[in-house]
């Protein structure tokens, strides 16, 4: 498992960490963060005294529950990887229904549907596309990268997928590129030069004003991002130190003043850019910003 994935679902703002097992073919997930989760609580001590108080209690009780959890090395609050009791996907399910209320059910509800999303479905495939040698042939910094891009996340998902829109479409009031002049824009954008930090993010932030497909432009252009970081400075975003509010809120204004999103972007770029852990926790934040609030 050294070199195991690692994956970050999001409930209710609180991450729920979780490890792949390339044996069993299954994810492993945190205890601790389901039950930091169900009970509300933000002190780890507190979490983990309550989890062993219930672990206890199961264990009386002869709970499948304790049975089920076995132990793998998870990034701990002080940085350093330990041992911590994980649950697959059916002992999480029961050891939600130890927990009454509507917020256990709620979990259930999200945690048993969001793999089988179109979201969860494509962020399957944005975690192929590291293993793959596809990523390798995209296009840096042009429409038919970003097109591609969006056909591997969306293949079979959207009738649309890798297909430029056209229709017009708008968010929280902001019209996008007019579909009849989206040719026109995308050609102008893949000339803009993406030499320097400052250029780069420029050229992003017109391919957000352009958002080209229907759907799933946030995801596809920040893996586009990445790429040309990557190819231009030997550098890539650490999406997991941008919080979702900070990073709408520069999107929002990037049209107008993309110096904040400048100096968001700049204080997280690492030279990591072939590191596996790196782009998983990436696609997580990526899908994780397109959350419904």
């Amino acid at each position: 498992m050294s070199n195991a994935k690692i994956s970050i679902r999001f409930f209710d703002d609180r991450e729920v960490r979780a490890i792949w097992d390339d044996e069993n073919a299954k994810w492993w997930f945190s205890v601790l963060d389901i039950v930091a989760v169900l009970t509300n609580q933000d002190d780890y001590a507190k979490t983990r005294n309550y989890w062993k108080y219930l672990k206890a209690r199961l264990k009386k009780e002869n709970s499948q529950v304790v049975s089920a959890t076995t132990q793998l090395k998870i990034l701990a609050p002080d940085g350093k990887k330990r041992l911590a009791d994980v649950l697959d996907y059916n002992g999480i399910i029961a050891l939600g229904k130890e927990f009454p209320g509507k917020k256990a059910n709620r979990f259930i509800e999200w945690f048993t549907y969001s793999d089988e999303s179109v979201d969860g479905k494509s962020k399957i495939k944005a975690y192929a596309m590291f293993e793959s040698s596809f990523i390798n042939s995209i296009e840096v910094g042009t429409t038919k990268g970003l097109q591609q891009i969006h056909a591997y996340l969306f293949g079979g998902l959207y009738d649309f997928a890798g297909q430029i829109r056209q229709k017009n479409i708008s968010k929280g009031g902001f019209q996008f590129a007019v579909s009849h002049f989206l040719g026109n824009t995308l050609r102008e954008i893949e000339t803009m030069p993406e030499t320097t930090f400052d250029e780069i993010v420029n050229k992003y932030v017109e391919m957000n004003i352009a958002h080209p497909f229907m759907e799933g432009n946030g995801r596809s252009a920040r893996i586009w991002l990445d790429l040309i970081l990557k190819k231009r400075l030997k550098k890539c975003v650490d999406w997991s130190k941008i919080s979702k509010q900070d990073y709408m809120n520069a999107m929002v204004l990037s049209p107008t003043k993309s110096s904040v999103l400048k100096s968001l972007l700049e204080k997280s770029l690492t030279n990591k850019i072939n590191d596996r852990e790196m782009f998983m926790l990436g696609i997580d934040y990526s899908y994780y910003y397109e959350e419904d609030e």
